[in-house]
């Protein structure tokens, strides 16, 4: 009797505590209704400085390999003023003149330790009623990342040999203007890992199933912003800051900072979520080694999107395919006002920008991703427009006169011109 006396109390307290959560947890259907929302990280109008560069750029900037184009459409810039001439910047070699562009492509994993509110180490009871830390890390979903289509080789119709999916993007929104060997690919390694600490109420959180930490975590921004870039170069508490002076990531690289199941909301508010990823660069002065040019850290935020988390087919790689598809087309973000900015463009959810951002265009839409299996693993990789979309050309010169890629059929008419602001015709 008292050993079923006593086995009754611990059903009860374990019943208890099954049901109850922390303040900041959240239920983990919580990101079925979120839908992905897309985020410039670049200052100023929309970006970082105003280098003159007429017909060409970077001007004194230490960075990757790109090549500038043009193309003449109607529009108006983010003043209001009337523009047709519009500059681009793309990383790797010029189309028409051919040959393969190799990128190292460092991933830097960070493991995400989340503190109480005056910093100490946390612990909470999970539905088992087992004391539990709040760090989730990365290595579960390193093997399968560099695995995907990013990284590894599938077949596209864009190539005639097995490519990577970025490179099968660009060949497709060149068309017949690429040469037969031109190629723009991409080396991972993985580098020294990484911690970001976040204190209560800067984060909300969610447990796996089987009580660990973490399905997923929300993060405030700016407040992540603030934790991953460096104030200065001389610092090294930050993510990135850590990296650029240990070496792991150079000017040279399309650098991914890897977050499993991290996603980013705003104004304060979770329900405003959700950021999967956003692509941009870190500026830093230049030193005598390199002459005393401007040193352009080109990279990614990216998450692993683990299945089920989101509604619409989003999971595995589609951030991080979003991100470096946009890191080839726009390397830069718009920073000096002249280079990838476009007519202002709407796509067929009402989405409205400026900017040369081949994923934005897609991710709202239906059907955003597509199938890729490698390995007997089906990734889920986005679909992205292709440059005639944002040139406003009637008659598209990509591959099968299309607009959007892998899936051509997602993307099959032009935005109407738009005003400032899309306000109307």
């Amino acid at each position: 009797m008292k050993k079923l006396a006593f086995c009754t109390l611990f059903l009860s307290i374990f019943t208890f505590v099954a049901f109850a959560t922390e303040s900041d947890q959240l239920p983990n259907n919580f990101l079925n209704t979120k839908h992905p929302i897309h985020k410039n990280n670049a200052g100023g109008v929309h970006g970082k400085g105003n280098i003159p560069t007429p017909h060409g750029f970077p001007v004194g900037v230490d960075t990757l390999v790109n090549f500038t184009g043009h193309f003449e459409a109607q529009g108006v810039l983010f003043d209001g003023s009337a523009h047709h001439i519009w500059e681009y910047s793309m990383v790797g070699n010029d189309p028409t003149r051919g040959g393969t562009t190799t990128f190292n492509a460092p991933v830097v994993p960070v493991t995400m330790d989340l503190r109480n509110a005056d910093g100490s180490p946390r612990f909470v009871v999970n539905q088992f009623g087992v004391s539990v830390p709040l760090i989730s890390k990365p290595a579960p979903f390193i093997q399968p990342f560099l695995n995907g289509p990013v990284y590894g080789l599938s077949d596209y119709t864009s190539s005639p040999v097995p490519t990577q999916i970025t490179d099968a993007v660009q060949r497709a929104e060149f068309g017949n203007k690429a040469r037969s060997d031109w190629h723009t690919l991409l080396v991972p390694s993985i580098k020294t890992g990484r911690t970001m600490v976040l204190n209560k109420g800067t984060y909300e959180f969610a447990l796996n199933s089987d009580g660990t930490c973490c399905l997923f975590v929300l993060v405030s921004d700016p407040v992540f912003s603030s934790k991953l870039f460096p104030p200065a170069a001389s610092d090294n508490s930050t993510v990135i800051g850590a990296a650029e002076i240990n070496g792991d990531i150079t000017t040279k690289d399309i650098s991914t900072f890897f977050f499993p199941n991290v996603y980013l909301f705003e104004n304060n508010d979770p329900n405003q979520c959700c950021v999967l990823g956003f692509h941009s660069f870190d500026e830093e002065a230049g030193t005598a080694a390199n002459g005393n040019q401007l040193r352009f850290y080109v990279l990614n935020y990216s998450s692993w999107i683990s299945p089920g988390l989101f509604n619409g087919g989003i999971e595995d790689v589609t951030a991080h395919s979003h991100e470096i598809a946009e890191t080839f087309n726009d390397p830069f973000v718009g920073f000096d006002n002249i280079h990838n900015i476009t007519p202002f463009w709407l796509n067929p959810a009402g989405q409205c920008q400026d900017l040369m951002e081949v994923g934005d265009v897609i991710e709202d839409l239906p059907n955003p991703t597509f199938p890729v299996t490698i390995g007997g693993f089906t990734y889920h990789p986005q679909n992205e427009a292709l440059l005639p979309w944002f040139e406003f050309q009637r008659n598209s010169t990509a591959i099968d006169n299309a607009y959007s890629y892998p899936d051509e059929t997602v993307l099959t008419s032009l935005s109407a011109p738009q005003r400032l602001n899309c306000a109307g015709q």
